[in-house]
């Protein structure tokens, strides 16, 4: 063995006195005794996870369709069932273990197997019950291992090699351990701040009284608020002294003076947006740059808009405070539009706006009430070929492609003139030839 590598002798050694610890196991009554004991163990939790399972599903499965609070969590708790089994081997086996270390004053052997039955329960919890893919991905490379080397005796020597092989980064220096726990640890915080904030930001837009610029702004304020919240956590469960971050913060303060001041006017601008509630979610906006669309989402950087042709365009929000801008709609307020038209200086154009203002009244997103915003037919000028009308109607919505009202309303103009036998007048034009006019022939 002399001159081999230090992992090879370490590994060596394990092997030696596995072999020694099973030899002693094959040779000894108690170890018999205790496979007995483990073997009964494992039959006993086979038939009560038999009878229990019908019972269970039955006391936990909600009768009718309603769900409350109740009958959810009922369901939730159901969807461990499958743990039943390894569960209550494992309970039987703690038994068995206290009666064989009374009487032999030993139990190794089922002290392995009952950690053997809670390996097996950690491996069905990663594969058949955890679904959400961060979760399963834990449980299938951080807690399946560490349930196996716990089951095999080799965790607590597993964690002393990982604390004492150091990493070092240039002045700074850590074990292996604490970067692996610092990253799962992480992880499962800063992924329960996620699920956090999507049900606090739903809660928060169920919320119909508020203002919709209000409800942005709180799911905002708690956005930060949780992840704040979750970084402090992390922080103080690793023992990483916030003191030290200060020079952290003032790279950053640095950064923000220099390179990121865009970034920063962009959040400021964010936060006076959803204050001020000047644009919101739901808006319809035109910039000074011609970008138009409905504002979709508000993000801490920019505002996104939809036009009416389902292209989305990245609006950074300082340009809603430093530029001008057009909002056609505050959460859904009418609008106003026209449609122009002529008619024959034949007609009689004093019947011409109640006909027409009766016909566009008729349609559906037309406004009627109040009087003030009923359709109003108005005489606008005499053309050179005919008399020119504009009718003003309004509407709950914008006339922005997806929504055809003005074409609508013309469409509907053209029906009534025809009914009236009013004559929409073209161009007439008068040809005057001078000299000699061209002579026929024959």
């Amino acid at each position: 063995m002399d001159g081999q590598p230090e992992i090879v002798t370490q590994a060596l050694g394990y092997a030696q006195q596995g072999w020694e610890i099973a030899r002693e196991w094959l040779l000894s009554p108690a170890a018999w005794s205790q496979f007995a004991l483990l073997l009964v163990a494992y039959l006993a939790a086979v038939y009560a996870h038999r009878k229990l399972t019908p019972l269970i599903t039955r006391l936990l499965t909600p009768s009718g369709e309603r769900r409350t609070y109740l009958s959810r969590a009922r369901l939730f708790v159901l969807i461990f069932l499958p743990l039943t089994l390894p569960l209550l081997a494992y309970g039987f086996t703690a038994l068995g273990e206290q009666v064989t270390r009374s009487i032999f004053g030993s139990g190794a052997v089922i002290a392995f197997g009952k950690r053997v039955f809670l390996f097996l329960a950690a491996r069905i919890l990663a594969r058949e019950i955890i679904s959400e893919p961060f979760l399963k991905l834990l449980g299938k490379y951080v807690l399946v291992p560490l349930a196996a080397l716990y089951a095999l005796g080799f965790l607590d020597v597993v964690i002393r090699q990982l604390d004492e092989t150091i990493v070092p980064l240039g002045n700074m220096s850590f074990s292996l351990l604490f970067a692996l726990r610092f990253a799962v640890l992480g992880g499962v915080i800063f992924w329960f701040g996620r699920w956090s904030n999507d049900q606090t930001a739903a809660a928060i837009k169920q919320q119909e009284d508020m203002r919709p610029a209000t409800r942005e702004l709180a799911a905002k304020a708690a956005e930060i608020a949780i992840f704040g919240a979750a970084f402090l956590i992390l922080m103080n469960i690793m023992g990483v002294n916030l003191t030290s971050l200060a020079v952290l913060g003032g790279a950053i303060g640095v950064g923000l003076g220099f390179g990121l001041q865009q970034i920063a006017a962009n959040f400021i601008s964010g936060v006076i947006l959803l204050i001020e509630g000047q644009a919101t979610v739901g808006d319809y906006v035109e910039l000074d740059g011609g970008e138009a669309g409905t504002i979709v989402k508000m993000t801490a950087r920019a505002a996104i808009l939809e036009t009416f042709d389902g292209r989305w365009i990245v609006v950074p929000n300082e340009h809603f405070i430093t530029t001008r801008v057009v909002n056609y709609s505050d959460a859904g307020s009418a609008n106003r539009y026209e449609a122009p038209f002529s008619v024959s200086y034949d007609t009689d154009i004093e019947a011409v706006p109640k006909i027409i203002e009766a016909a566009v009244a008729q349609l559906d997103f037309v406004l009627t009430e109040p009087a003030e915003k009923a359709p109003d037919c108005e005489l606008r000028a005499f053309g050179s070929s005919g008399v020119d009308f504009a009718v003003e109607f309004w509407v709950n919505g914008i006339d922005d492609g997806k929504n055809k009202f003005t074409p609508k309303v013309m469409m509907e103009v053209w029906k009534a003139l025809k009914a009236n036998e009013i004559e929409i007048p073209y161009p007439h034009r008068v040809v005057e030839w001078k000299g000699a006019q061209p002579v026929q022939e024959g």
